[in-house]
């Protein structure tokens, strides 16, 4: 599947990590720069900017942004993510956050953290680790609400020798009984001057529901009630339903900055759907005025049922990414879904060719899916690749199917479109071929969690160093960190 907000973490389009790196220091130290604080300046005079009491614009963050760096990248200690206490600052959450999870494995004390909220401590009053999502630890706390996002404050108070677990508001924090150079604290504050949630589904949606159903009403052209809806949805879903990872150093910045973004997708987009509507879409839609009806019943539906499919659709299956090893890491659950909607596809496009060997179409159809099918096994097989087919990819393969007149046809073919406007307007043209790399994101590397560590071999020393003693150790188990040995195992080793 391609991606949704729960899905981010661990990702870049799908694998896309975004930390709020030196949240800390930039607080501290406004970045240390005369570009940061002409920047400071010119946002500072935003209309619209919302500040907390001090005067100091509230940053908006990703549910996905930490005070803690990825990898190693906080050096000795953690000395590059200094400071850790004494340091506070207000900030913004979006709505949707308390399902957002790791999707590599990551330890935590002698815990295996894979496919849940990344969010450590905060039980018994405690204050949480320095790599806890943010807002995932302010929905815990209590201070935002899920359901419309927030602003709150989090405050640095440095080290701190156990995190307590604790469910609370729907996310089950993680303990840790050790310590940890980096804790916060989170709290409402209601002198900050925060603007109100966007409305997005008592006020945004039914307006733009409301006016592709009277597009659809009132218009007899396939040419323009397409472009007009799939504009009016991509917009929708760019800005409002579903929009991107972005962390800004103000709430502010936010919406430029999604316009911005959404002015990058939408040309490639407006070109791809150009082509599907010569190939696929002007054959389906009805022109007449007693088709009305047909076409706003059974093609804007499915429409906007794809294009929210982060709320309608991927909430409801169990799959994240179509990897053998995610599926084989998230469970039963994960392969029955796969196999449901294999069968569901398998079903539908039966009837599809059914319907195309009426018109005489099926020998040219059954043609092209045999170059598709051709085209993707030799990319899968290009060594040191990994093909995903993420579900704007998905939608453009079986598009060409739904090319016929029929209500079936338009209601699949709206369901796809819906789909491929939810993956681009989302995630953008994500790579069909990826490194195991990007895949990876920041998990671990190597096939196993914790590395084996073999018995010592320990021998006398002869010849010149006779009276002496050496030991050599041997593990296995980081890939990268060692050789293969005599049994085709990853071992390294060490000797003293």
């Amino acid at each position: 599947m391609g991606g949704n907000k729960a899905d981010e973490y661990g990702e870049r389009g799908d694998e896309v990590v975004v930390r709020l790196s030196e949240a800390a220091d930039e607080e501290a130290q406004l970045l240390d720069g005369e570009d940061y604080e002409q920047f400071e300046l010119e946002d500072a005079s935003r209309p619209g900017t919302a500040r907390d009491a001090t005067g100091t614009p509230i940053r908006h963050i990703d549910c996905v942004d930490t005070l803690w760096r990825r990898n190693n990248e906080c050096g000795l200690d953690g000395l590059d993510c200094r400071p850790f206490s004494n340091t506070s600052f207000a900030f913004r959450c979006p709505a949707d956050c308390a399902s957002v999870r790791v999707l590599n494995p990551h330890h935590v004390g002698p815990l295996d953290v894979n496919y849940r909220p990344l969010v450590v401590g905060g039980g018994a009053g405690g204050p949480y680790r320095g790599d806890s999502f943010l807002c995932g630890a302010a929905i815990h706390a209590g201070a935002i609400d899920d359901a419309t996002g927030g602003c709150g404050v989090v405050t640095l108070i440095g080290e701190y020798y156990q995190y307590f677990s604790s469910s609370q508001n729907g996310i089950e924090s993680i303990p840790f009984d050790s310590k940890f150079p980096l804790s916060f604290t989170v709290t409402a504050d209601p002198t900050i001057q925060c603007t109100a949630p966007d409305p997005r589904w008592t006020v945004s949606l039914p307006l733009s529901v409301l006016f592709t159903v009277l597009l659809s009403v009132f218009t007899t052209s396939p040419a323009l009630l397409f472009f007009t809806t799939f504009l009016g949805i991509f917009t929708h879903v760019a800005l409002i339903s579903d929009p991107p990872n972005l962390s800004t150093s103000s709430t502010a910045a936010l919406l430029p900055s999604l316009i911005s973004i959404l002015t990058a997708r939408l040309l490639p987009a407006l070109f791809t759907a150009a082509i599907l509507y010569l190939t696929c879409v002007r054959r389906a839609l009805p022109t007449t005025p007693q088709t009305t009806l047909t076409k706003t019943l059974f093609w804007l539906p499915f429409f906007w049922l794809g294009a929210l499919s982060n709320r309608t659709i991927e909430p409801w299956i169990p799959i994240t990414r179509l990897t053998p090893g995610d599926l084989t890491a998230q469970g039963p659950a994960a392969l029955v879904a796969l196999a449901l909607i294999a069968a569901l596809v398998t079903a539908l496009a039966t009837l599809q060719a059914r319907t195309l060997y009426r018109e005489g179409r099926l020998p040219a159809y059954l043609a092209l899916y045999a170059a598709l099918g051709i085209g993707l096994a030799l990319l899968a097989a290009l060594p040191g690749l990994h093909l995903r087919l993420h579900h704007y990819v998905l939608a453009l393969l079986l598009l060409p199917g739904t090319a016929a007149q029929t209500r079936p046809s338009l209601a699949c073919q709206a369901l796809l479109l819906g789909l491929f406007v939810n993956g681009v307007a989302r995630w953008g043209f994500d790579a069909l071929l990826q490194t195991g790399e990007a895949l990876r994101g920041d998990g671990l590397v190597g096939d196993g969690l914790v590395p084996s560590v073999v018995a010592p071999m320990v021998e006398r020393l002869r010849g010149a160093e006779a009276g002496g003693w050496r030991i050599g150790l041997m593990w296995r188990g980081f890939e990268e960190a060692g050789q293969k040995g005599a049994e085709g195992v990853v071992q390294g080793s060490a000797c003293w």
